[in-house]
């Protein structure tokens, strides 16, 4: 048994305004992505150059804020937003949602791919390797904040909070979501891979860790029977976490199946003609390459 060390969730406070440790994780993470994405911009098989990458994360930080306070409110708190519209715009009232984070960043990507003039996935296969550290960072922020904490445990790394010891659900998708989906990733991406390949192991990678972690994560009460929408087991997070895990499969397979892009053809000239020889129809000029 470990005592939860009681750690105040405001880091500073200046006045009226305070600031605490959990929207500085998001800081964290979004910086951890900006550095993570130009170490590798413009480099071997990646696209985007590090110009790119300032605009890759700064969409991507928008659609993420916006999609998770939406999400959340859609998926876990709809009856307050019906009772109070204006609840959505209480964040200092906390609620984000990964599904509705992953969602809007989604969105924002696609309106940036449009305006790169590049596909939808070519942009996604780029940024998703960065993001498991914020994931990370962020599941920290909910352990400052001791907020979903897992059920009860006789576990020696249980944590003692209140009367009880439990499961550090938060301390368990810091680390699967965060450190071993990073490694996964990361790695996987390293090399050149079929569009869609990295972002369907990303979902997938997810998917399975947060499925996982949910049977011993206390589920929000006010949603279905206890917490549960079926079978006495089945929560909200596993419910949206079935899809990600299909979808990423299935775009695993669906890369593979289309195979690598092919290469653009290198540019090779032929040899000049001798001075004393007429060329005939162009014949014996350099050729360019053509991009296929």
């Amino acid at each position: 048994m470990i005592p939860y060390p009681e750690i105040d969730p405001v880091a500073v406070a200046l006045g009226p305004v305070k600031i605490r440790w959990y929207g500085l994780m998001y800081l964290v993470g979004f910086a951890a992505a900006w550095a993570l994405l130009r170490s590798r911009a413009g480099k071997a098989h990646f696209l985007f150059d590090r110009d790119d990458v300032e605009d890759i994360v700064f969409f991507g930080a928008v659609g993420l804020i916006v999609g998770a306070r939406v999400g959340y409110t859609v998926f876990y708190g709809f009856d307050n937003l019906l009772a109070d519209p204006l609840y959505l715009l209480k964040l200092w009232e906390g609620g984000m949602s990964f599904h509705g984070g992953l969602i809007g960043v989604m969105v924002a990507l696609a309106i940036f791919a449009r305006k790169r003039g590049c596909s939808f996935f070519q942009v996604a296969d780029f940024l998703v390797p960065a993001c498991p550290p914020g994931l990370f960072a962020g599941r920290m922020g909910n352990f400052i904040n001791s907020e979903l904490w897992g059920k009860p445990t006789d576990l020696p790394w249980g944590f003692k909070v209140g009367d009880q010891v439990v499961h550090p659900s938060q301390l368990y998708e810091a680390v699967l979501e965060g450190i071993v989906l990073f490694a996964i990733v990361w790695l996987y991406s390293a090399r050149p891979r079929p569009t869609m390949a990295v972002s369907g192991v990303f979902l997938a990678g997810y998917g399975i860790f947060r499925f996982a972690v949910e049977f011993v994560r206390v589920p929000d009460a006010h949603i279905g029977d206890g917490g549960y929408l079926a079978f006495g087991w089945l929560t909200m997070g596993q419910v949206l976490s079935i899809p990600m895990v299909l979808l990423g499969a299935g775009l695993v397979v669906a890369a593979y199946l289309r195979g690598m892009p092919p290469e653009p053809e290198a540019v090779v000239a032929e040899p000049a003609p001798a001075a004393s020889t007429k060329s005939r129809g162009g014949r014996g000029k350099g050729r360019k390459g053509r991009k296929r």
